[in-house]
């Protein structure tokens, strides 16, 4: 008997914290079920690849493919889609906001379950009626614990719409390498002490960070300096102060190496505070503070409990100075002891119980039950207020506009290779990520899907894109 499916959705565009909170629980999945993860991230064919997970790549509303109206009705298709393909009984949804056709194909398959896996440690804001009606048009609300709860003063804190579970990490010891056997799968020097440092470059304040921790680092003799990146600039220009040296490795997951590392210094992103902590590794936390994860909240928990340092984002002096403290034996096995009383999170079995719940508790509801649903959704959508309202009337407007006078006055100088979609199921890392970064239109198929589910995905990029079936091109 074939194992039920289960449709995994994540946002990201450049980054992956959900897609890697979906790959933990659907690893805990696997052997009773068949997790698909349908995916925004850039890095969803490497990461499901990696850990031998089913998935699709799926762009999102910010690559601005097709109009703004367009794509959650896209999304909506492409769920929809998926599902009759996979015959999925459940769909998750790890994400800050539901999208409106997350939400749209609840309404059009209202026997399926719709599951909303919402972290929590958000930063203040005013989300209240929002997120009420957004609980409503889900079937469940599941919520990946956090070692820094107590420290939660987010819009999430105090909701009883959410069922708690333990953390959510990636790292299990049972998966994890021993320390030189890690060295050695990695490349990495027996002789020297590895520190990895995993901070992201490209915007000048990650930049100057980065320039920092390293000077901070290299009064540490006999290190090796890990990143998975080459540090440069925007401008190809090193990051590296003079009389440093870095060894650039790219390997996913880490988790399953992460004992490789003597040290480590890190954002206090959900993923890397779960995964650090329980493998007991000394780290330095810089907190990022770019979306709605209040990662400023969770490194000062950490700090205060004794189970890594932090430095202030803003203080390059503070950076560099907390830095030079990982050089001494007697700080990393002080941040070693005091990890070792954090039990290992269990959330991604937790919840992955409750999925498997879920497929076979699938029911369909009654008239009254739809009737609401479809109420909270048109409040759902009043709720976000009359300047949207308006936005989305003139962004209408707008767009009919142009498309009439394109119609009228057709560009004469279009390359024809600017208009065509690119249909393909392959996992070549190095092909599906030259398309996935750029602008081109890809349409990322499942591998081993059915014609009918091929021709179900021209249709739904033929309508979306506004292109001739002559335009969709299969790779």
């Amino acid at each position: 008997m074939s194992k039920p499916a289960v449709i995994m959705v994540t946002s990201n565009g450049v980054g992956a914290g959900h897609l890697i909170r979906a790959s933990a629980i659907a690893r805990k999945l696997q052997s009773s079920a068949r997790p698909i993860i349908l995916s925004m991230a850039y890095s969803v064919v490497e990461v499901a690849t990696a850990l031998g997970i089913e998935a699709e790549f799926i762009p999102g509303k910010d690559k601005r493919l097709m109009a703004m109206r367009k794509w959650d009705n896209y999304l909506r298709d492409r769920i929809l889609a998926l599902i009759d393909e996979s015959g999925a009984k459940v769909v998750t949804f790890d994400g800050v906001v539901p999208y409106p056709g997350f939400l749209a194909a609840k309404s059009k398959r209202p026997e399926i379950v719709f599951l909303w896996i919402r972290r929590g440690m958000w930063q203040a804001s005013p989300r209240g009626l929002a997120l009420a009606l957004q609980s409503r048009l889900v079937d469940q609300i599941l919520e990946p614990g956090d070692f820094a709860r107590d420290y939660d003063n987010g819009p999430t804190k105090n909701r009883k719409d959410a069922t708690l579970f333990e953390p959510v990490s990636l790292y299990e010891s049972s998966r994890s390498m021993r320390k030189q056997d890690a060295k050695n799968f990695l490349g990495l020097s027996g002789d020297k002490a590895s520190v990895l440092v995993q901070l992201g470059v490209g915007a000048s304040d990650l930049n100057e960070r980065v320039s920092a921790v390293l000077r901070g680092l290299s009064g540490w003799e006999n290190i090796e300096i890990v990143m998975a990146k080459e540090p440069k600039d925007e401008l190809g220009n090193s990051l590296i102060p003079d009389g440093i040296s870095v060894k650039v490795i790219k390997h996913f997951p880490l988790a399953d190496v992460i004992h490789a590392f003597d040290a480590i210094v890190c954002a206090a992103g959900y993923n890397s505070v779960h995964e650090v902590i329980p493998a007991g590794i000394p780290t330095l936390l810089i907190a990022n503070n770019r979306g709605t994860d209040n990662q400023f909240a969770r490194a000062k928990w950490c700090r205060d409990q004794g189970l890594t340092l932090y430095a202030d984002s803003d203080s390059l002096i503070e950076v560099q100075s907390q830095a030079e403290l990982l050089k001494a034996s007697a700080v990393r096995n002080e941040l070693i002891n005091r990890c070792a009383s954090i039990k290992s999170p269990g959330g991604a079995s937790e919840i992955a119980q409750v999925i498997l719940k879920s497929v076979n508790s699938s029911t369909l509801p009654t008239f009254g039950e739809i009737i609401k649903r479809r109420g909270f959704l048109a409040q759902n959508f009043l709720s976000r207020g009359l300047l949207h309202l308006l936005r989305r009337a003139a962004n209408t407007l707008l767009y009919w506009a142009a498309l009439l006078y394109r119609t009228i006055f057709p560009h004469k100088d279009i390359a024809l290779s600017e208009l065509q979609v690119i249909i393909s199921h392959s996992l070549d890392l190095k092909f599906c990520d030259s398309l996935i970064r750029s602008n081109k239109r890809f349409e990322h198929i499942l591998n081993g899907s059915s014609e009918r589910y091929l021709a179900t995905r021209r249709a739904i990029a033929i309508k979306a894109y506004r292109v001739k079936e002559d335009l969709i091109l299969s790779s």
